[in-house]
């Protein structure tokens, strides 16, 4: 799925302005310029450069320390591009607390169905032989689904 999708559906999710976008990925350590950020919610076709990967995976990182705070305890993991399918459930699943129930409910609301067996095939890591890379529209259910939880229907 395209960053700039992601980065528009996390943004009504959340129900930020380009402002608290901004705060944000601050949170992450990015500092953002306010031409990238506008730049995300301008009208683009498909053929338009895509926001880039860092930026798009600091503000996944800054949606988990918004979302819950930032931990002592843990030291933050090092930004990882480029920014898969697989890692926007993964951080989003952090962020939000979400359990695998909670997940399999988020898609059965969108009307997709897949088993708890599936789900976790997305979860684990890239090398392990049960992994399976996540297609954009499970990506699309899921936002779809958090997003309807998150703001109603």
């Amino acid at each position: 799925m395209r960053n700039n999708d992601i980065l528009k559906s996390l943004r009504y999710i959340l129900d930020i302005n380009e402002a608290e976008m901004a705060q944000i990925l601050k949170l992450a350590g990015y500092q953002p310029k306010r031409s990238e950020i506008e730049y995300i919610f301008e009208e683009h076709d498909d053929e338009a450069p895509d926001t880039t990967h860092e930026l798009t995976a600091h503000f996944l990182d800054g949606v988990i320390f918004h979302k819950r705070g930032k931990s002592d305890k843990h030291p933050p993991q090092p930004i990882r591009y480029p920014v898969t399918n697989n890692m926007v459930l993964k951080k989003l699943r952090v962020a939000f607390k979400l359990r695998e129930d909670d997940i399999l409910e988020l898609l059965k609301r969108t009307g997709f169905k897949i088993s708890s067996t599936e789900l976790s095939a997305f979860f684990r890591k890239e090398n392990q032989k049960n992994y399976r890379p996540a297609g954009d529209q499970v990506l699309r259910y899921f936002l779809r689904g958090l997003a309807e939880r998150e703001r109603g229907s």
